[in-house]
């Protein structure tokens, strides 16, 4: 007896029968008919897998296919394998004489770029060596790029010694910035993503007003603090510069002015408090550079590094050199002990001002902003432009990198404040401000948590987030400095309405 499947009209492989309909069915095509549908495909009744009734039968064997049932359909089914065969051998044989050609050009290709690395190797290797021959005779720029001033004794007024001669950035003094920038980059490795417990929190900063204000730092006859900062290890120490022309050192604690410094022929536009000493650096104008002595309350050294008015000032991470920008489109590197200028460097394809500068925390490279809007990244051993950002429109303003690093914020005429991953050399955020808003300074605090800027208001953003958790109109003029105290425990500000002024919980 033949067993015929109801759905396919041929011998069933696992025949099985419907105790629905009584009809036999190939399993698997029933199974699938059931799951699709839940009924018996001949009458339409429910029907389910389990009532399913196998049958038992021997291997069925199928029948010849008719095309196989004689000698010459057996021999032109032979020979259509063959064909298909040959066919197929054919092609991979053309396959794998495209795939020598390829291999023979790349390997080609590879050899000649092996060829042209290796000369320039040597090219390089060559140069560097003339570079290293050339360095203790010329320094770093050409000599009639150099400042023709000698340098004066201290004379018996107590006249500072004026210093202008560049001296070459000598071996010891580079592996003394490289020592360093090991440690800062050790100790950053360490602290990792930690943020400080002491540190405050976000929720709470955002509660920060104004508990305090001082007006009376500066000359009211000339209003106007220009510049900021306060001393790294004890942020009640605070610094100001004023259009006045004098360097004010402020204690938070007592309210009161420690030191008014006299000496600038011309305003004051940058300040910086060293971090270790009772020593504090301004920058003018009047194109030069003065050291100060806080405890002495007078000038112990002029540095005339440029030849127009300084518009950047930024000490290193070892506290002993100073990095400074200018109108005469040139950056300077000086040593603060001996007050000399080490190596002075211009862009000359660029051919513009420079209006500020700022070291990255491990000290090898530094940033410049320029009057066209760019932002230059320079590296100081090699004295060389590595990396460009453009993006701002005007002259850039402010330019500050975070404590781990990674990201620079930069600010210019253009009501913006840009972003940019130093690891990937890229813009990843750009915080576009109310129309004419003029950034005048951007800083983050020591964590690294927090971005103040400093502007026609002040805003303060959170990191990584980008979010302002804070915003201040007390000032009546523009702001000029912003500063975090320690833990970001206070905020501070200074602003051209003369008033200086602190706010926390």
């Amino acid at each position: 007896m033949s067993l015929v499947c109801s759905i396919s009209n041929e011998v069933p492989e696992h025949p099985c029968v419907s105790p629905v309909s009584s009809q036999v069915f190939e399993r698997r095509l029933i199974e699938k008919y059931i799951a699709e549908n839940g009924t018996d495909p001949m009458n339409g009744q429910p029907l389910s897998e389990e009532q399913l009734v196998d049958i038992k039968v021997s291997h069925p064997i199928r029948p010849k296919a008719p095309s196989a049932t004689s000698i010459p359909a057996i021999l032109k089914s032979l020979q259509d394998e063959w064909d298909a065969v040959m066919l197929h051998s054919f092609n991979l044989r053309q396959q794998l004489q495209t795939t020598r050609q390829e291999l023979s050009h790349a390997l080609y290709q590879h050899d000649a770029a092996c060829r042209v690395i290796a000369r320039l190797t040597k090219e390089v290797t060559a140069a560097r060596e003339a570079l290293a021959t050339l360095k203790p005779q010329a320094g770093l720029v050409a000599p009639q790029a150099l400042p023709s001033s000698q340098p004066t004794a201290v004379g018996a007024g107590g006249e500072p010694m004026e210093i202008s001669e560049q001296v070459g950035m000598t071996p010891e003094i580079i592996q003394k910035l490289q020592d360093k920038a090991t440690i800062l980059t050790t100790e950053r490795k360490k602290r990792g993503k930690t943020v400080p417990e002491e540190l405050v929190r976000s929720e709470d900063l955002g509660k920060y007003r104004q508990v305090a204000s001082h007006a009376g730092l500066h000359s009211a006859s000339v209003p106007g603090i220009l510049a900021l900062d306060l001393c790294p290890s004890d942020t009640n120490k605070v610094l100001t510069g004023g259009a006045d022309k004098n360097v004010v050192v402020f204690d938070k604690s007592e309210e009161q002015i420690v030191a008014t410094l006299k000496g600038h022929t011309k305003k004051v536009t940058s300040v910086i408090y060293h971090p270790s000493q009772s020593v504090v650096f301004s920058a003018s104008p009047d194109s030069t550079i003065r050291v100060w002595s806080v405890a002495e309350g007078k000038c112990v050294q002029v540095v005339r590094a440029h030849e127009a008015g300084v518009t950047g000032l930024s000490l290193h991470a070892t506290g002993d050199y100073l990095l400074s920008s200018s109108e005469d489109q040139y950056w300077a590197f000086s040593d603060i002990e001996t007050g000399r200028v080490l190596t002075k460097v211009t862009d000359e394809s660029a051919g513009v001002a420079l209006t500020c500068a700022q070291f990255h925390p491990d000290g090898l490279i530094f940033g410049t902003g320029t009057a066209d809007s760019q932002i230059k990244i320079w590296d100081l051993k090699e004295r060389t432009n590595v990396a460009n950002f453009p993006g701002h429109s005007g002259p850039v303003t402010s330019i500050a990198f975070s404590e781990n690093g990674y990201y620079l914020a930069t600010g210019a005429q253009d009501s913006s404040l840009k972003l940019w991953d130093l690891r990937k050399l890229k813009n990843f955020k750009t915080i576009t401000l109310d129309n004419n808003y003029e950034v005048k300074s951007l800083v983050f605090d020591q964590s690294g948590t927090y971005l103040a800027v400093g502007g026609s208001d002040i805003r303060v953003y959170i990191c990584k987030q980008w979010s302002e958790v804070l915003n201040f109109t007390n000032h009546s003029g523009l702001v000029t400095g912003v500063a975090f105290g320690e833990n970001a425990q206070f905020l501070t500000s200074a602003g051209m309405d003369r008033s200086l002024k602190f706010y926390s919980l």
